[in-house]
């Protein structure tokens, strides 16, 4: 034990780390020896918290560890050598047991705030003319963090950045008058509807819903869920951890004995804190210890917990981590690149990826969108706990059980009944035409109850269009006349959850429903004044000059609460907004 302090105190000199007032970090752990990270390459280690005496189960493939999160501040500058510790004998086993994933840790290095918000929006979904590209195609997309996100600028007295804007999730943000599923083998409805679009008369909106079945509480699978949780010092304010901690242990207060709960925390490294429990009281004691400092050693946490999830999986069951962080991850493996590459190679282990974003300053909103992307998961934002009782609460099913993956849309327009469209949104969505029947391509995934809303504005044939007929336009073709009874082709692509074959849902929208739209209303009207609100933010030109209190008028009275609370927010934008010129 004594040249484990020796080594510790070297390294700690030599990387000017040291602080006086840290306490020494083998001291902190109640003692123990430090243990190496099984399979690691070069023996790194870490000294984690006291342990807590609770006797490993017979049949569980990892035996429990400690309660207590490691204190990040001390780990903070420390990298402890390893030449001389002794090896534990779990770690010459063939089965790695709780007792090597404990000791994991990358190089650390002190945190730095970096002070700013990473988006990546994208340009606003160009205008396509049917007749030369008449097919669209996308990934679903039921995230929900942009409109959370966007609340806090408003509520904060800003317009948010148009990057961070995405409509898409503005719309699927709140729910809709959809039909639901007849049967659970096929896991969603269709619908489609059309109306005369408020800020052009000119142009059409197509309306695209789908619906998924809701599972009852006594027919939902088996959880197996890893809590990530970001214990870094860019955690430490009240919006960030505290906020983390209420929304998971609201989300514990849910789960029944058939479920499972790990904890895995990082800050200059990566530690479990608590193995796979069902006691809400374990977990809830677990993420009450929590506390905030160190460096974010992202990357190293992200690979434990999917080793956590893989020890303890549940075959049949939902297999799930759920990452709760700003984003900022700084040592390690910090590339946005890099992560993505990492979470795309986990995610063929069917254990999927719900990412969390807290708090304000250094929020990563493009690395936690893209994770849940390519993770098979989904992203929210939360920025109060009213929130983190929407998404962990009223939407656990959603949130937490996937009812169908890789869903992907694809809309053929007829050049002789639609000259030209646009997608509102799912501008990071988008797919070529081939892949949509390439069943190797990745696409998004709907959990239980979850909605999935695609609005198209498009141009009749006859209409004033946004661009003029070229000059060596081709004439329609024969087969785009004689069935010029159907405005769209809508083609649906799913697998099941344990399937690797993808299904086929398709229907017609005919040409009669553009004929007769009118102006929308209720529930559609909703969805439309959403759309344009998203667009509005984005400085959509298409809009001309329809403004905050035109969008306000056309959601109309509402009684259900997320909806009064648009309302209220369309007025707080249209307050912050800049005047025009001579006005």
């Amino acid at each position: 034990m004594g040249r484990l302090f020796i080594a510790v105190s070297m390294v700690a000199m030599v990387a000017g780390c040291a602080s006086k007032q840290q306490p020494d970090i083998a001291s902190t752990a109640g003692g123990e020896a430090a243990k190496p990270v099984p399979g690691s390459q070069d023996g790194t280690v870490v000294v984690t918290g006291a342990r807590v005496g609770r006797e490993e189960s017979r049949d569980r493939k990892v035996a429990a560890p400690m309660l207590m999160a490691p204190p990040a501040p001390v780990m903070t500058g420390y990298a402890v050598a390893v030449a001389d510790a002794e090896v534990p004998a779990s770690a010459t086993n063939t089965r790695p047991t709780a007792e090597d994933y404990r000791y994991f840790v990358p190089p650390v290095v002190v945190a730095t705030d970096p002070g700013r918000e990473v988006y990546d929006g994208e340009e606003v979904s160009p205008v396509k003319i049917a007749a030369a590209e008449p097919v669209s195609t996308f990934s679903v997309d039921v995230d929900t963090g942009a409109y959370a996100n966007a609340r806090r600028f408003l509520t904060q007295g800003q317009i948010p950045p148009r990057a961070a804007v995405r409509t898409e999730e503005l719309i699927n943000y709140f729910r809709y008058d959809y039909a639901r599923p007849d049967t659970r083998e096929t896991p969603f409805s269709v619908s489609t509807d059309l109306a005369v679009t408020p800020w052009n008369p000119d142009t059409r909106l197509m309306r695209i819903g789908l619906r998924g079945y809701d599972l009852p509480q006594d027919s939902r699978p088996p959880a197996n869920l890893v809590f990530l949780l970001d214990v870094s010092g860019s955690m430490n304010s009240p919006d960030k951890l505290p906020l983390v901690k209420t929304a998971l242990t609201g989300l514990a207060n849910q789960l029944t004995s058939k479920d499972k709960v790990s904890i895995v925390v990082y800050a200059g490294a990566a530690g479990l804190v608590l193995d796979a429990t069902s006691n809400p009281s374990e977990i809830r004691n677990a993420i009450d210890q929590l506390s905030a400092g160190g460096s974010t050693a992202g990357g190293a946490g992200i690979e434990l917990a999917y080793r956590i999830a893989e020890a303890n999986r549940i075959d049949g069951g939902v297999n799930r981590v759920i990452l709760a962080t700003d984003g900022d991850f700084n040592v390690g493996i910090s590339d946005r690149d890099q992560l993505v590459e990492m979470i795309e190679k986990k995610r063929a282990s069917g254990i999927t990826l719900t990412t969390l974003g807290f708090g304000t300053g250094n929020i990563n909103d493009a690395l936690m969108e893209q994770l849940a992307n390519k993770g098979n998961g989904n992203y929210a934002y939360i920025d109060s706990a009213l929130e983190a009782r929407k998404v962990l609460g009223e939407e656990m099913g959603s949130t937490i059980f996937t009812i169908a993956k890789d869903v992907k849309i694809q809309v053929e327009f007829n050049p002789a009944v639609v000259s030209q469209y646009r997608l509102i949104g799912y501008e990071n969505r988008a797919l070529r035409e081939e892949d949509f029947n390439n069943d190797k391509v990745d696409a998004g995934d709907i959990g239980a109850g979850h909605q999935v809303t695609a609005i198209y504005e498009i141009v009749p044939a006859g209409k004033t269009a946004w661009i003029e007929q070229r000059r060596y336009e081709a004439p329609l073709s024969a087969a785009a006349q004689e069935l010029s009874s159907e405005a769209a082709f809508v083609k649906l692509r799913y697998k099941l959850p344990d399937g690797d074959t993808s299904k086929l849902i398709t229907t017609v929208v005919p040409a009669s429903q553009i004929r007769s739209a009118q102006i929308p209303t209720g529930d559609f009207a909703f969805a439309v004044a959403v759309a344009a609100f998203g667009q509005k933010l984005r400085a959509d030109n298409l809009l001309g000059n329809f403004g905050f209190g035109d969008i306000e008028r056309l959601a109309g009275s509402q009684g259900d609460f997320y909806r009064q609370e648009f309302r209220k927010l369309v007025g707080v934008a249209d307050s912050l907004e800049e005047p025009r010129n001579g006005g």
